[in-house]
């Protein structure tokens, strides 16, 4: 049983799916695999990597859809590319289901679809495929990289002959794994680094990490509501969410750079700096939105580009970070596919795999499965929202 691997669109996507690694992981369940010529490059993985792996190179993205049970990929297929499918074949990548407008095709083909973002993260056996939390990590990481990068004064504090030079102030918002590696690399850089997020509970995870909370009054009654729910599924007061912007509003307002992280899977990312506080903050801070691709946390933000403010502000909207550190986010993000495939196995593979004829099952009911399956016996699956 082969799976396929084909080549993203490297306009906006360096990464591959499955990676040389990898390769050696699925041959060893049973899997052969071909994977399109050129379809590594970006990443740095090699056509002669995958061949010396036990890959099988083909021409073009037809052939590996036509020769293939099994696809994987980054993003979502082309339309093209679904059109070519045919029943029985399965797809498994980050397909961004609940704005997906392609899911009434993947059915109409007859294919089973998975979209990886859709796992239950809160089940341990999971969490060795969770591609949010992999590719997160290493955007939070990068982010601040980035606004390294764009600052034009260091992040650490310096004694010199001619002065000292005061340690950038860093506001993370947003403190889930992408925020958290932020904070992590912010201060290992020197910055003082202030955080906010919507959970409370996030406040201890942060100054674990060295960071200064952003702490908001609540009220008594409202504190135990919070630390009922863990914070997860806590709705907040009006009341709160106008002090909390108050004194994010603040923070900013002396920030040197600002990362912002909140997102909402199938909907518009939240709005957490509005033009008002822009207008406030210094000449040549720097703001990274990893929102701008779902809709941008900060006002004015555009994907894939740096804009100036008229008071000197530096918004840069990255919209996809794991991008930019291709190698290792395709190396993390394929062992997340390779854990996810394995489960698909109707029973493990011995050490001999030409022994066996290797079968899938196809489980609905499982936990794992039947969450990530967005299509399915010409059904769409997901649940509106």
């Amino acid at each position: 049983m082969k799976i396929g691997v084909i080549s993203a669109d490297a306009s906006h996507e360096s990464r591959v799916a499955i990676t040389p690694d990898a390769v050696k992981k699925l041959r060893k369940l049973g899997f052969e695999v071909i994977i399109q010529s050129g379809a590594g490059i970006a990443s740095y993985y090699s056509d002669e990597s995958y061949q010396a792996a036990g890959a099988t190179i083909a021409a073009s993205s037809a052939d590996v859809m036509s020769d293939s049970r099994i696809i994987t990929t980054v993003n979502d297929l082309p339309a093209a590319m679904i059109d070519n499918l045919t029943t029985g074949q399965i797809v498994v990548g980050m397909l961004d289901p609940y704005r997906n407008t392609q899911l009434d095709a993947y059915a109409a083909k007859g294919a089973t679809v998975y979209a990886m973002e859709l796992l239950p993260r809160t089940l341990s056996r999971a969490q060795n495929m969770d591609v949010l939390s992999s590719q997160a990590n290493l955007a939070g990481y990068k982010a601040v990289l980035m606004a390294a990068n764009e600052y034009s004064r260091p992040f650490p504090m310096f004694m010199t002959s001619a002065g000292t030079v005061k340690p950038a102030k860093v506001v993370i918002l947003g403190v889930g794994v992408a925020g958290l590696q932020a904070i992590a690399t912010a201060k290992r850089l020197g910055a003082v680094v202030e955080a906010s997020d919507l959970r409370p509970s996030a406040r201890e995870q942060v100054e674990s990490l060295g960071g200064k909370w952003l702490d908001v009054p609540m009220s008594e009654e409202e504190a135990q509501k919070a630390k009922s729910t863990g914070g997860y599924a806590w709705t907040p007061s009006e009341q709160y969410m106008t002090d909390q912007a108050a004194v994010v509003d603040k923070a900013l307002s002396g920030a040197d750079i600002v990362i912002t992280t909140a997102q909402i899977p199938g909907r518009q990312a939240p709005r957490l700096v509005h033009k008002t506080t822009l207008d406030k903050m210094k000449a040549g801070s720097v703001l990274i939105d990893m929102a701008a691709g779902t809709g941008g946390n900060v006002e004015g933000s555009v994907p894939d580009q740096t804009i100036t403010t008229d008071n000197g502000v530096r918004i840069v909207g990255a919209a996809n970070i794991p991008s930019e550190l291709a190698a290792q986010s395709s190396d993390l993000y394929a062992n997340n596919l390779v854990n996810f495939i394995a489960t698909l196995i109707k029973e493990p593979a011995t050490d001999d795999v030409s022994s066996q004829a290797l079968a899938l099952h196809l489980d609905m009911e499982d936990e794992i499965q039947g969450a990530l399956a967005v299509t399915h016996d010409g059904q769409v699956r997901l649940a509106k929202r």
